[in-house]
């Protein structure tokens, strides 16, 4: 039997006439913003949604303003017909798949910024990144109306950073974290892992390993800065590249924790490459 057919809207009006059609019957809405390259992680999200939510509206869009110069812009991979058939199948009941043309039009000029939570880890790194997440996530959340939006753990300081948005700008939705989903190896899953060679993704599959260590020995009273220096000298031995952070962070601020042990609930998160593949990862203690 084929998947049943989705429908698909391009522009705000028309996804904000459907959004209010629905609420005018007294229907919840749930809204899962993805970059597309689906896999069961972003299903989840919307097997998610749905449960909170009558209807889901899925919008696949690549935003370019999230991607510095030499990122994977160009390369991300897209593919919105099979994309299309995975979320239909997960039960989501409208895909907005907007252009650049209708969320960044001719002389458009504002950019959303959030400080202090954005600030560290992937915002050292990738300076210009939060604005752009932060700027298409408020239009999306503002064209699409939901009652609850959907948001994946794995990319943890970017579900930080929406919560601070929405708490801000008094947005009249409820953000929801949805927990990471992993491979049998225990790698977060991620449409990047795409990108790894066959010896890279035997590789990847120890970060979790790694991550898991260094979180019990926090659990068990292990000095925070101990742990990160045990957790760095694992990933050069397992074999990853450049570190961009392994961290011990306050799961609500991302303030820095440490250096001694840890007297409360902690996040801590890692980016690391292998190869020409940077991957992310985290895990609350």
């Amino acid at each position: 039997m084929s998947a049943p057919s989705l429908p698909v809207v391009r522009e705000p009006a028309e996804l904000r006439a459907q959004v209010r059609a629905w609420k005018a019957r007294g229907e919840r809405v749930g809204l899962v913003p993805t970059m597309g390259a689906l896999h069961e992680g972003h299903l989840s999200l919307v097997r998610l949604a749905k449960a909170q939510a009558d209807r889901v509206v899925a919008s696949v869009f690549v935003n370019p303003t999230q991607f510095a110069a030499g990122e994977d812009f160009e390369a991300y991979p897209r593919d919105e017909a099979r994309d299309a058939a995975l979320l239909a199948s997960a039960g989501c009941d409208l895909l907005y798949g907007p252009g650049p043309a209708q969320m960044y039009p001719d002389g458009f000029s504002t950019t959303v910024s959030v400080s202090g939570v954005s600030e560290p880890l992937e915002g050292a790194f990738r300076p210009t990144h939060f604005a752009g997440v932060a700027t298409v996530v408020a239009k999306l959340l503002i064209q699409a109306e939901p009652d609850v939006a959907v948001f994946g753990e794995k990319d943890f300081q970017q579900l930080q950073v929406i919560r601070r948005l929405v708490r801000d700008l008094d947005l009249p939705v409820a953000i929801v974290g949805a927990p990471t989903i992993r491979t049998q190896d225990g790698l977060a899953r991620s449409s990047r892992n795409a990108y790894l060679s066959e010896a890279e993704r035997t590789t990847a599959g120890k970060l979790n390993v790694i991550l898991a260590a260094a979180a019990e020995a926090l659990r068990g009273g292990a000095d925070v800065a101990s742990a990160e220096v045990d957790a760095l000298k694992a990933l050069a031995e397992a074999g990853f590249g450049k570190v961009d952070y392994f961290e011990t962070r306050d799961p609500d601020d991302l303030k820095r924790l440490g250096p001694g042990p840890l007297t409360g609930p902690a996040r801590v998160l890692v980016a690391a490459w292998l190869g020409k593949t940077r991957l992310i990862d985290n895990i609350a203690v």
